[in-house]
């Protein structure tokens, strides 16, 4: 009797992360192609830098991951980024206390345009498209208040922590799976956690089941705006300057989006995760890497996310049209 339950949980488990386990596989594959197209080969150097791009988009991604998770989507994703490396290139500065309070600073003001976000959401009773979309306005203007140039800096021995190797593993790798183990870990084994993908596969139902709706979605934009804004830090670290530009936000949003599908997240909300979404950021940005490796003209990178991104949500669809014709069947 024991040893049903036990191939059930495995299946069900397999089933439940066949998204993130093909978006690994994906990324595994076409990296092990880059690393042999390489002309030297995949060198600590090139793992790191790789790393080092891939992290910044995989950030992004978890902070899109959260609210979709709950049936919504965070156009604002890509200006936090950018918000916060403009903030952390203005205050993470000078001897280490100073960059202590700048890193926390930088981090305090993405919880905080994460929680302005969930409460116009929440409380102001807005569709999140359009929540999101004007307070991007919002956050691309601070930027720009901060940084109308290009410029600022950032302390030297913090930034090279941030993008170095150590025994050949890269810091930005370390930075991820801190953000998994003492972020989302708590959060998806948490009451919130659970709910949000409740929450997201049936907001009538989770209502009335008790599901405290409210709490759910804010909490989900709140940790949004911190995941975003810890990738902001990391490019601030890469480039030693900030950079208010609309594109470099918008950008970022999209690419997103197309990480979490091709990580399996469902945009109907209720299904996915922040792992699946790392290994779609990290496949997206290989992307790029095999264009320049096979000398393909980078212009033609946004046809090829636009095409991968249209394969993934039709994938998606699929597997949610067959879900309800299933249970057509007991109706």
């Amino acid at each position: 009797m024991t040893g049903r339950p036990r191939e059930g949980n495995w299946h069900y488990w397999f089933a439940a992360q066949r998204g993130a386990l093909v978006a690994i596989a994906i990324f595994l594959a076409m990296f092990g192609v880059y690393g042999v197209a390489q002309p030297i080969g995949l060198s600590a150097d090139v793992v790191n830098t790789a790393a080092n791009k891939g992290a910044l988009l995989a950030l992004v991604a978890m902070a899109q991951t959260l609210p979709v998770l709950t049936g919504g989507l965070d156009l604002s994703v890509g200006m936090i980024f950018m918000l916060a490396n403009c903030l952390a290139s203005t205050i993470v500065t000078g001897d280490p206390a100073m960059t202590a309070l700048g890193i926390v600073g930088v981090l305090a003001a993405g919880l905080l345009c994460g929680l302005v976000n969930g409460l116009i959401v929440v409380y102001g009773r807005l569709q999140p498209l359009i929540a999101t979309l004007a307070t991007s306005a919002i956050y691309f203007g601070l930027s720009l208040a901060l940084r109308p140039q290009p410029g600022g800096e950032i302390n030297n021995e913090f930034a090279d922590l941030m993008t170095r190797s150590t025994f050949g593993v890269p810091s930005s790798l370390l930075l991820i799976l801190g953000a998994i183990v003492f972020v989302w870990m708590p959060y998806r084994n948490s009451t919130l956690g659970r709910a949000a993908y409740a929450v997201g596969s049936s907001e009538q139902a989770a209502y009335m089941s008790g599901v405290p709706i409210a709490r759910v979605k804010l909490w989900a934009y709140t940790l949004a705006g911190l995941f975003a804004a810890l990738g902001g830090l990391l490019l601030t670290c890469i480039t030693f300057s900030g950079e208010a530009r609309a594109a470099l936000g918008a950008d970022y949003t999209l690419n997103s989006i197309a990480a979490l599908v091709i990580g399996g997240t469902s945009l109907f909300g209720g299904s996915g995760g922040v792992v699946g979404s790392i290994f779609g950021a990290f496949v997206m940005r290989t992307v790029g890497d095999l264009l320049v490796v096979f000398n393909i003209n980078p212009v033609l990178q946004p046809l090829f996310v636009g095409v991968v991104l249209l394969f993934a949500v039709s994938l998606g669809s699929l597997r949610l049209l067959r879900v309800r014709n299933k249970l057509d069947l007991f109706r």
